[in-house]
């Protein structure tokens, strides 16, 4: 006879089931460690120590400051299940910082929690949760997990201001399997707020993280400086014919679209057209030149429904975002070798940015078809 299944998806009683929670020390993913013991599940709590504290703890809410690990151990304590603090600094360093400078360095907009999502969180601490010996690892995610007929799904999450998906398209089926968010359902943060008040947790007011953790006042461009000495190399911001506008100190201070704090003047309002890192060059124009109707992605990964590499003749019509901030559009998507795809929208969009994410949903329903970071426009 089979074993009904708990609330995880699993055969068997709760307590026979050990999960790792990922704990950041804020009340989401303290929620979930809190309810998962109140359901009886043999939790295993873990925060990793990415960054050094030193620096974190310059920056209040910093999801990696010394006082984040304390409120996460605050709360295996009450809830009644172990707690560890894993050392992650070297991995996150060489997996997510080193690339986040070079990036910028290059004349990209990285984004280093999608990047530590899939190379730490994901893979790392999914590894050491099986070396632990749990069947499953929770976080505090807003997502949605759902079971297909094809294998495990990603979903949005019920709460569209809350929904995470944007950062976590690189998570692949096989994570997806060891993985859960109970989160993901609920219809909103107050909702999480309310259980971390009825579970007497004393992060349930404690606010959300808005930064990079390992950018203390999102002074961004003093990390990289700090991580690339002599980064700051200062150039010329140019016109679209090449014509020197202005001078400026360094590119990795500069994004697509940026319209304020170039300090130079013109006949109309100028906006950041292109970073060339080679040429230490910032080459403005008007905002009409922002537009781009046709995006190059890489390092694709693809959730949908069959191989990506078969796509039909004209590739798949779907929604993307090309910024986490922006709401989904129509386009086309046609795939171009097996991880990388041409993203040709039905309406020219602003701002897009190589080193950004190009995340792919279905055209109706919550499903998330993966997606690609931003090459080229």
């Amino acid at each position: 006879m089979t074993s009904p299944l708990n609330s995880l998806g699993l055969p068997g009683a709760p307590a026979d089931t050990r999960v790792v929670v990922a704990m950041s020390g804020g009340v989401d993913s303290s929620v979930v460690a809190a309810m998962l013991a109140e359901e009886g599940y043999d939790v295993v709590g873990v925060t990793l120590q990415l960054y050094d504290h030193g620096a974190a703890l310059a920056k209040k809410g910093a999801c990696c400051a010394g006082t984040d690990i304390r409120d996460a151990r605050r709360v295996a304590e009450k809830m009644g299940f172990p707690h560890y603090v894993l050392d992650y600094e070297n991995r996150f360093r060489e997996a997510v910082m080193s690339e986040f400078a070079d990036a910028y360095l290059a004349g990209a907009t990285p984004i280093p929690c999608i990047r530590c999502n899939e190379r730490v969180k994901f893979r790392d601490l999914l590894d050491t949760a099986k070396d632990l010996g749990a069947q499953v690892m929770a976080t505090g995610h807003y997502i949605r997990r759902a079971d297909g007929p094809a294998g495990p799904e990603l979903h949005r999450a019920a709460d569209p201001d809350r929904d995470q998906s944007y950062f976590l398209f690189t998570t692949t089926p096989e994570q997806l399997a060891a993985l859960r968010f109970p989160l993901g359902a609920l219809a909103s943060k107050a909702e999480t707020r309310a259980l971390a008040h009825r579970y007497g947790l004393a992060v349930a007011e404690k606010p959300d993280s808005q930064d990079i953790c390992f950018v203390p006042q999102g002074r961004y461009t003093e990390v990289i400086e700090k991580l690339r000495p002599g980064a700051a190399a200062p150039g010329d911001i140019v016109d679209m014919s090449g014509n020197v506008l202005g001078a400026h100190g360094g590119v990795l201070g500069y994004t697509i679209g940026q319209r304020k704090g170039l300090g130079i003047s013109g006949d109309e309002p100028l906006y950041v057209i292109k970073l060339d890192a080679d040429a230490r060059q910032v080459i403005v124009g008007p905002r009409a030149a922002l537009g781009t109707r046709s995006v190059l992605v890489g390092e694709v990964n693809w959730l949908g429904d069959g191989a990506f590499e078969s796509a039909p003749e004209g590739g798949w019509e779907a929604l993307v975002k090309v910024r986490s901030t922006r709401p989904a559009v129509a386009a086309r998507i046609v795939p171009t070798g097996p991880r990388t795809a041409r993203v040709d929208l039905a309406v020219a969009e602003d701002g897009v940015a190589p080193g950004q994410a190009c995340v792919f949903y279905a055209l109706e329903g919550p499903r998330v078809l993966g997606g690609g970071w931003i090459a080229r426009r």
